[in-house]
């Protein structure tokens, strides 16, 4: 599988801050005001000409910018370099003096760069450490009142560490190649896999980007055209994939030329596999409210055939469908 990911440039960051003040609520999606609150901090410190992107891109959020809380829909929005930021959901909402908050930063494409880490978004997240701007502090929120306690880079399966109590490594470089040493996307396994579980809600939906999408609503259960089987998740892969290819504006069919034969071979038999396996059946149901995706939940198969397994452990690495920025788009198999 090497042919296929190599193009694949990524640099993944666990971001640990420690609490320092007695009592902050997170909010019951905590990715969506770290895009606000960091990218609005971001701007605020870039020089007038590189900030204009930042301000453009923040503009969907509108009238929400002053007061999240009130969320209603979340604007299919990202910042202008490819980022995710995924807060694995725990049902914790509140938190003690010294107690940890953790949460991934991935850099992708061409901003998977360490320098752009070092120089533009750690300043961002240290001004949010201690930040007075009434704007964030306020009362028991989390900004102003937590340390950078760690930040560590992925190697692999492994995690390298960037900074260790708030000190940081000046000669540690993250290359965008590290994610994938030592992972094999072996497809020879004699474990059976049979179910899929979302971590975060997904939206595999397509559509105008920067449009927000309504709520499911009254909806207890997704459409059938709104179930991803095998073969839809294995075309959002795809689709993913032409974020990593030189140029702009790449399609699904840029993504199957730039493979070699034996890869595009192998691809095309995983995608014919997949479109002859039924779901047996799902429990997905709407995603929270004010949460970003559409829906979340398990589905279930009568086996996950192996040659597929390596194409989807990649695209939960990857995040796939839309409002991936968030964290959305990303699974366990099990």
């Amino acid at each position: 599988m090497w042919p296929f990911i190599s193009p694949i440039n990524l640099i993944r960051y666990l971001c640990v801050w420690r609490v320092n003040g007695p009592l902050v609520w997170l909010p019951g999606c905590f990715s969506t005001e770290l895009s606000l609150v960091l990218g609005t901090i971001i701007a605020d410190r870039l020089p007038t000409q590189e900030a204009r992107r930042w301000h453009k891109a923040l503009e969907p959020w509108g009238e929400y910018s002053k007061d999240i809380g009130r969320l209603k829909t979340v604007p299919d929005v990202s910042w202008p370099i490819e980022t995710v930021l995924f807060v694995h959901p725990n049902n914790k909402r509140a938190y003690g003096s010294d107690e940890l908050i953790l949460w991934e930063l991935t850099l992708l494409g061409k901003s998977a760069d360490h320098g752009l880490f070092l120089e533009i978004l750690l300043p961002a997240m240290e001004e949010a450490a201690t930040t007075t701007d009434p704007r964030w502090h306020s009362q028991n929120s989390l900004w102003g009142r937590f340390d950078i306690y760690a930040v560590y880079a992925a190697r692999g399966a492994t995690w390298e560490t960037v900074v260790q109590e708030g000190k940081l490594d000046l000669h540690y470089r993250a290359t965008p190649s590290q994610w994938a040493e030592g992972l094999t996307f072996d497809p020879q396994t004699k474990r059976v896999f049979d179910r899929l579980t979302w971590i975060t809600p997904f939206d595999l939906s397509t559509g105008r980007k920067g449009k927000a999408h309504a709520f499911p609503g009254k909806k207890k259960t997704p459409p059938a055209q709104e179930v991803p089987n095998l073969q839809r998740l294995l075309e959002s892969l795809i689709t993913r994939m032409s974020l990593f290819l030189p140029g702009k504006h790449n399609t699904p069919a840029d993504v199957w030329n730039s493979l070699n034969p034996e890869e595009r071979y192998s691809l095309q038999a995983a995608m014919e596999q997949a479109a002859r396996i039924p779901i047996h059946h799902h429990d997905l149901h709407p995603a929270p409210k004010n949460w970003p995706g559409r829906w979340t939940g398990t589905q279930v198969f009568p086996s996950i055939p192996t040659p597929i397994i390596p194409y989807l452990e990649l695209a939960s690495i990857l995040h796939i469908g839309r409002q991936t920025h968030f964290g959305c788009g990303t699974f366990v198999i099990t």
